[in-house]
């Protein structure tokens, strides 16, 4: 099965210093992580606050959700963490 991205949410996750989404392989949920780092990689000139990092995800959702099935496509794993070299 594809893995899929039909959920919007995505939240900011103090602990991780990441934004937190999933995805969906037929029924089973997986929990990612994209990384600070991982957002200033996509902008640059990225803000330090959360508010701009949940937009800094948003305006990129689609090439996150790209990179985040080829991280998926390496292995089973309880969450994914998505990082600058995955972009």
């Amino acid at each position: 099965m594809r893995l899929t991205f039909p959920n919007p949410s995505r939240s900011f996750d103090e602990t991780r210093d990441a934004v937190r989404f999933w995805g969906y392989d037929s029924a089973i949920e997986c929990s990612f992580f994209v990384t600070r780092a991982a957002l200033e990689r996509l902008v640059p000139s990225l803000s330090s606050g959360k508010s701009d990092l949940l937009a800094a995800f948003d305006m990129h959702r689609e090439r996150i959700c790209r990179a985040a099935a080829g991280v998926y496509s390496r292995g089973r794993r309880g969450s994914y963490e998505l990082n600058a070299s995955d972009f």
